[in-house]
């Protein structure tokens, strides 16, 4: 019988021979058919978006560890008006920390036995609930090892008979006998947090500003299940990363504006010192006031410090407006030759020309600046580029946490009829999607987001030294600061002239039309179209530019169909957002937006049991429970079901014979 007369291609039969591999007869391909068919009517999990993190760790971490409020809401959902408001709050803060929570509640609690007792057994039942809309595979897969057993036997109890009671309760009392009730609560307080999210979705900006992004790295770096949308911020480092000249002062110029240069050295390891010996000697009779540091609320450097960072602060940005320079000149298809600005000083004048306007300078002390050649790095600066570059390409945890973002990250993601990027889909002022030359073509929409995507991976994969190379990693500078970055999202960066004009009218930043046009759903339905997504059913989470709250701004755009979830995690912008950041929960009922107050501390999470107050801002709830089915893993399932009732179909036929 030929393969077209018995109903299957030649080419699927190939197919189907190789799936014999995994399922090698009859009854593997049953098994695995009715395992897919139960597993797409399970609840869909729980997904979490936050985005414009900025280096903010304890927050960051925090929320995490609240996943936005769902495990305090399921402890009120399990245990109702059993318990006093005071201890749900002392069990929720025992989840989120449990080792330090425990510290301190041996230090007062008279009966330990009796209290490991009663919390373990309020533990158990928030985790069976927990683990309730997931297979018991994908759950013993989640089981830390030194208690996998012990776990899965309490979390499946089903609480029927006298003996069975006898068997779960001799369980808690024999860890509880045995000293291993600290660290049991400690591992099932971890289980709980790693169930609460199934999916964590990063819109961007892990960098800058914050102390702590190394340590956000390292977090995600481990996470079970993670995604990240390149952010401008995160573009930066990864071109840093890269070994490119203009971002890799970028970089530094940042840190060293927001005091948070530890990141630099201590957290990657790269040596400053040839920066700092450059600087404080170039720049020793410059007070530098214009670039002292901008320090958060809370912390505090020296007098000592601050000038010492502002004379670095200095040094590294007139580097950086010299190797943009660099690029400018040798890339003309970015149309950038107006931020041209050093050969635009006329030192004696006191002046900068501007787009064809003079201004006067707040600043003339130039001592590397050669006018003849204004782009061209000193000697002494040149030697500073070198090991500074040498550092960058050789930090070690830099390298590392720079492949984590590539292998998670990406310009944009489609996920479950959700569309998710940082900046912006570059528009004309029509509202249509203008066409962006990269690489000879002219792209707009999906097809220049894929572009560009490639050109990043690239920048950084391809082989150092080569012109395709730093072609690739213009492009990634550009993708920082350039008009037609869906990163950045604006006309031109004006860092130059915040630093050296004092007329406030040259300052301003003019937004891309998207951010105008973003709130109407026309436009929004238009891009979902672009992006092969059903604009009937499909959102857009977007992040980069800070929702002002306090002036009356909404997150929810385009009637519900776009969400902006930057609301202000860093604390260099909370003063003007009014709040400290936005998360979105999509969970089996819906889209849930949250607000968070600012997070005061980690110290007083735990001891005064101070969680961040969270607002439900808007609910987009299901009419029908959203299942397995309903999501992107559910299409691949039916898939799999499909060519296994296939397959199934071939070993009933006799077409294709059983492995025993």
């Amino acid at each position: 019988m030929s393969p077209e007369l018995s109903g299957f291609t030649a080419q699927e039969l190939k197919y189907l021979n190789l799936l014999t591999k995994s399922y090698p007869n009859i009854n593997s391909a049953s098994s695995e058919i009715i395992n897919l068919q139960a597993i797409l009517n399970l609840p869909k999990g729980t997904e979490h978006f936050m985005s414009d993190i900025h280096g903010e760790y304890e927050a960051f971490n925090h929320v995490i560890k609240n996943a936005s409020g769902v495990i305090k809401n399921q402890i009120t959902a399990i245990f109702g008006s059993s318990l006093r408001e005071s201890e749900k709050k002392t069990l929720a803060t025992l989840i989120y920390y449990p080792e330090r929570k425990l510290e301190e509640i041996a230090k007062t609690e008279p009966d330990m036995d009796d209290w490991y007792r009663i919390t373990l057994h309020r533990l158990v039942k928030i985790c069976k609930v927990m683990s309730s809309k997931y297979t018991r595979s994908k759950v013993r897969k989640a089981l830390p090892k030194e208690f996998a057993y012990i776990m899965e036997e309490l979390i499946h109890e089903d609480g029927e008979g006298s003996d069975k009671h006898m068997y779960y309760s001799e369980i808690v009392e024999t860890i509880i006998r045995l000293y291993q009730a600290d660290r049991f609560i400690i591992s099932i307080s971890n289980l709980i947090q790693r169930l609460a999210i199934d999916q964590l979705h990063i819109i961007g900006d892990i960098y800058d500003r914050g102390p702590r992004a190394a340590k956000i790295m390292d977090f995600i770096e481990k996470y079970h299940s993670v995604d990240i949308q390149w952010g401008n911020h995160d573009i930066s480092w990864m071109g840093a990363a890269a070994g490119c000249q203009a971002l890799i002062c970028n970089v530094l110029r940042i840190q060293a504006r927001y005091a948070n240069l530890d990141t630099i050295d201590e957290d990657y390891g790269i040596n400053l010192i040839p920066l700092l010996s450059f600087a404080v000697d170039a720049y020793k009779d410059d007070p530098c006031e214009k670039f002292m540091p901008k320090v958060s609320p809370g912390e505090t450097v020296s007098d000592k410090d601050a000038r010492i960072i502002a004379k670095m602060h200095k040094a590294i940005s007139i580097m950086q407006f010299k190797a943009e320079g660099q690029i400018i000149q040798r890339n003309p298809q970015f149309k950038m030759e107006k931020r041209q600005l050093l050969g635009n000083i006329d030192v004696e004048k006191g002046t900068v020309v501007v787009e064809g306007v003079e201004y006067a300078m707040n600043d003339t002390y130039f001592p590397t600046l050669d006018p003849k050649n204004p782009y061209a790095f000193s000697p002494e600066e040149e030697e500073v580029m070198d090991k500074l570059k040498f550092s960058f390409v050789n930090s070690e945890k830099l390298q590392q946490h720079t492949r984590a973002l590539y292998k998670n990250g990406s310009l944009y993601k489609k996920f479950n009829s959700n569309l998710l990027y940082h900046g912006c889909v570059p528009m004309n002022s029509d509202g249509t999607l203008r066409e962006v030359e990269i690489r000879g073509e002219k792209l707009k929409g999906m097809a220049y987001f894929d572009a560009v995507d490639r050109a990043v991976r690239e920048g950084y994969f391809n082989q150092p030294h080569t012109e395709h190379k730093r072609e690739c990693m213009d492009l990634i500078w550009y993708l920082w600061c350039g008009e037609d970055s869906p990163l950045f999202g604006k006309k031109k960066m004006t860092t130059f002239e915040r630093y050296f004009i004092d007329d406030k009218e040259t300052h301003k930043e003019e937004r891309d039309p998207y951010y105008q046009y973003r709130e109407d759903e026309d436009v929004c339905r238009m891009i979902l179209e672009d992006f092969g997504m059903n604009p009937d059913r499909s959102h857009i989470i977007n992040g980069h530019v800070p929702v002002k709250v306090k002036k009356g701004e909404s997150p929810i755009k385009a009637g519900g169909r776009l969400f902006v979830i930057d609301g202000g995690f860093a604390k260099a912008y909370q003063k003007e957002t009014g709040i400290a950041g936005y998360t979105l929960i999509y969970n089996s009922h819906g889209l849930v937006l949250v607000s968070h107050e600012p997070f005061e501390s980690t110290e007083k999470a735990i001891k005064e049991e101070k969680d961040i107050l969270s607002s439900t801002v808007a609910l987009q709830y299901s009419q029908e429970r959203l299942r397995v089915m309903n999501t992107d893993v559910g299409i691949t399932l039916m898939q799999s079901i499909n060519d296994l009732t296939r397959l199934l179909e071939a070993f009933q036929k006799g077409i294709i014979k059983e492995k025993l």
